[in-house]
C-alpha cells in the first residue's frame, strides 16, 4: 500500500510540474528587509509563486516561504507581486 500510495504522489507531482508555469517566467529578488520577492506572470497560481519562493530560500539556507503580502501592479507582464519571509522549519 506504501509503495503505490508514493508511486501516486510522484505521477501527480510530475504532472503539476509538466502543467505549471516555467520557473524562468517569475522574478524572484531579496528585499534588504530579508524578504523575498515574487513577480508572477498572468498565467502563473499562488503556489507556483510560493514554490519560487521556496526555492530561493533555500540558497538562504533556510526550508519554507509564508507569505505576508500580496500587491497588484500596473506592469502588464507581471501584475502580481508576493512577498515571502523564509522559515527555518
Amino acid at each position: 500500500m506504501c509503495i503505490f500510495r508514493k508511486l501516486g504522489i510522484l505521477i501527480v507531482g510530475v504532472i503539476l510540474v509538466a502543467c505549471s508555469t516555467p520557473q524562468s517566467e517569475f522574478g524572484v529578488y531579496r528585499q534588504s528587509d530579508g524578504t523575498i520577492g515574487v513577480h508572477a506572470p498572468k498565467s502563473a497560481k499562488d503556489t507556483e509563486a510560493q514554490a519560487a519562493a521556496v526555492e530561493e530560500c533555500k540558497k538562504l539556507g533556510k526550508r519554507s516561504a509564508t507569505i505576508v503580502e500580496t500587491r497588484k501592479t500596473v506592469n502588464d507582464r507581471f501584475p502580481m507581486t508576493y512577498i515571502y519571509i523564509c522559515n527555518a522549519y
